[in-house]
């Protein structure tokens, strides 16, 4: 049983954040990172025809377990990066970046769906990976030469994306499995 690193902070989307925490903590231990160690507040967003953009509206709190700055990467065998609107906030945090690089500098599985890619193209971890997110972050991902692909799940190399909550359960099917390929391989 390794750990996974689960990001969050305030507006991170709950269904993003939620089905990884609990559907890793069946064979891992899943640790919570923010900025600070204390409550945050996630969001449920929803499509409303009658509006132009999201519709976002208060949702479940989570505790982070340990602050950015006291991660040590190596102690993690995988990231997780939801989506909602806490990256478009958490992509300038300088540890988080440190910490996303380093998954990326060593090949470990990343998971990330929705805006969690904000981060992603933050540290600059992208130049030439395939990835996909939801189309308003499109920009956000070729602007940093990441090649948009519009599926519901890309995986390139040891990156796991995907776009939309609704596509979640193929999404952690998916990345659940390389971690469990990971652990037969190494133990």
């Amino acid at each position: 049983m390794g750990k996974v690193l689960l990001v969050v902070g305030d507006g991170g989307e709950v269904i993003d954040t939620m089905v990884p925490y609990y559907r890793l903590s069946e064979d891992h231990e899943v640790v919570v990172a923010a900025p600070e160690r204390r409550t945050y507040h996630l969001v449920q967003h929803e499509h409303d025809p009658n509006w132009d953009i999201t519709v976002e509206m208060p949702g479940y709190t989570i505790k982070s377990d340990i602050a950015f700055r006291d991660v040590q990467p190596d102690e993690y065998i995988a990231l997780v990066l939801p989506g909602g609107r806490a990256p478009e906030f958490l992509r300038y945090d300088q540890d988080l970046l440190r910490i996303t690089r380093d998954f990326f500098a060593k090949e470990k599985p990343v998971a990330t769906i929705c805006h969690g890619v904000e981060i992603l193209a933050a540290a600059g971890v992208l130049q030439g990976v395939e990835v996909t997110t939801i189309p308003r972050c499109r920009f956000d991902v070729e602007v940093v030469g990441a090649i948009y692909v519009d599926q519901p799940l890309v995986i390139h190399k040891h990156l796991y994306s995907c776009r939309f909550k609704r596509e979640c359960a193929a999404w952690m099917k998916a990345f659940s499995g390389r971690l469990a390929n990971s652990a037969t391989a190494t133990g």
